[in-house]
């Protein structure tokens, strides 16, 4: 009963926090200590849930029902709780980095942006915790809703440009495509629940199960797979904290979760292996790994190119899902939060460089490594971890994933990850040398150093979560193990 008072807290939690946060607009002081506040007390709450989920129990709470056969339900599994201790774990770090990145840039509407992330949070704690796919589809929804005033934050004609496009995809996608899915699941199975060993009938026609790998895989636009993806570089327009959030903490992380974990749950993981309709996508999850880091390479703007190499590593846990082997599985979770520590880590520092020295194009940056060492070393960590270089965390999905496709010699997947891999060393490698390597092209418009020290404070944190992971990953290795062994 304790732990099942803690799953609905865990949602909860961050809802209270944004209603808190909301009424303190005059005094930021105040709203700021409710932000940190809030998310202490949500870290407590979904890391006091996870031992009983490490002992191979699933805590849920008893359904709100909405209609018969649809019910608002939580059970944390072990995806769903590696999900949340990576968000509610970035959420702290992400709240003291905007602090000093709203402040330092005397941004306006800030109580509007930490009201927001606070719902985005909340909204994604559902989406981790979701017992059906009803809920799973509730909470999807209001995560793109409620990230929609942050991505616009500027309010210039560009902001709202880039955020028409990122409400325009994500909702096309999920309700023309997601939502039939959903409901075609339910009159097939006559049930939204996820069940271990997944829901379809084994002897369903190919070409039936086919189209339903479409819709559920094309209706998850948050994972950004091609051609489904180009809100992500459109909502580059938002301040990098919103950045850090929707590459590292919710919107894309929400997407590639739902997809591994609909895979594992809905189809089951031996049947989506087996079904010759759905090798297609991992031919087009690797095309996108590859595309999208090509593209990339040419990208000259610091946040575009990573909003392009966030494209790209999110089709590892595509590609990996789809592969379906249990290494593969494993695979996918551990990348899952590898990424989200070495690309916020990246956004954090792109942050950084915009909040110091005013830089936006990497042809700008020779010699600030000088300026901002701090910076530009955990820019260098989050770099070596998107490659997959040890000793960064970075490694260890992509590990999994590569002995996945020697084990079944999978020569396309292989191909994938070597050429992906020299990619991603040729469109970062560059960078961190020549910030420290190089002289600055011209004296600065202005003396800088570091930025303030919340900023140099997260992005540290995360720099050296990413090398933590890589020496201590018993507990995300243990959860994606039991995925599994179900």
């Amino acid at each position: 009963m304790i732990t099942s008072d803690f799953v609905m807290a865990a949602v909860l939690l961050p809802f209270l926090g944004a209603a808190f946060i909301s009424i303190s607009d005059a005094r930021p002081n105040l709203r700021d200590g409710f932000t940190i506040s809030f998310g202490i007390l949500l870290i407590i709450v979904v890391y006091s849930i996870a031992p009983e989920v490490l002992n191979g129990e699933h805590p849920e709470t008893q359904g709100y029902n909405v209609l018969p056969g649809l019910s608002i339900r939580f059970e944390v599994e072990p995806l769903g709780m590696l999900f949340a201790m990576i968000a509610s774990g970035l959420w702290i770090i992400n709240s003291i980095y905007s602090i000093g990145y709203m402040r330092g840039n005397d941004e306006p509407r800030q109580t509007q942006f930490f009201t927001a992330f606070a719902i985005a949070i909340a909204s994604t704690i559902g989406i981790a915790f979701a017992g059906n796919l009803f809920t799973l589809f509730l909470f999807y929804e209001i995560l793109t809703l409620s990230t929609y005033p942050l991505v616009t934050h500027k309010g210039n004609d560009t902001a709202r440009a880039g955020g028409r496009m990122y409400l325009v995809i994500l909702l096309s996608t999920s309700v023309l495509l997601l939502l039939p899915a959903i409901i075609a699941t339910y009159f097939m199975t006559g049930t939204l629940e996820f069940q271990v060993g997944g829901v379809f009938d084994p002897l369903m026609s190919t070409g039936l199960f086919g189209l339903m790998s479409f819709l559920f895989i094309y209706g998850v636009g948050k994972a950004a797979v091609m051609p489904v993806h180009r809100w992500l570089p459109a909502a580059m327009v938002a301040p990098t904290p919103v950045s850090a959030l929707l590459h590292a903490v919710a919107v894309v992380k929400a997407g590639v979760f739902t997809i591994v974990k609909i895979i594992i749950y809905i189809f089951g993981i031996d049947l989506f292996a087996t079904a010759g309709s759905t090798s297609w996508v991992v031919y087009v999850a690797g095309f996108t790994v590859i595309t999208a880091s090509v593209i990339a390479l040419g990208q000259d703007n610091l946040k575009r190119r990573l909003a392009y190499s966030t494209i790209s590593q999110l089709s590892y846990v595509v590609l990996a899902a789809a592969i379906a082997t249990p290494l593969a599985i494993i695979g996918a979770a551990l990348h899952i939060a590898a990424h989200a520590l070495g690309k916020i880590t990246l956004f954090f520092a792109a942050g950084s460089i915009y909040t110091a020295a005013h830089k936006t194009e990497i042809s700008q940056m020779n010699g600030i490594g000088r300026r901002m060492p701090i910076t530009m070393i955990a820019f260098g960590i989050g770099a070596l971890s998107m490659i997959g270089i040890p000793p960064t965390a970075g490694f260890l999905g992509k590990w999994y994933i590569l002995s996945s496709a020697m084990t079944s010699a999978d020569i396309f997947v292989l191909f994938v990850i070597f050429v992906s891999t020299l990619l991603n060393a040729a469109y970062f490698v560059p960078i961190v040398y020549n910030a420290f390597m190089k002289p600055e092209d011209a004296r600065p418009d202005h003396e800088h150093g570091e930025s303030p020290w919340p900023v140099v404070l997260a992005l540290s944190l995360t720099a050296l979560g990413s090398i933590a992971l890589f020496f201590y990953p018993d507990v995300p290795l243990s959860l994606a193990e039991q995925l599994v062994r179900n």
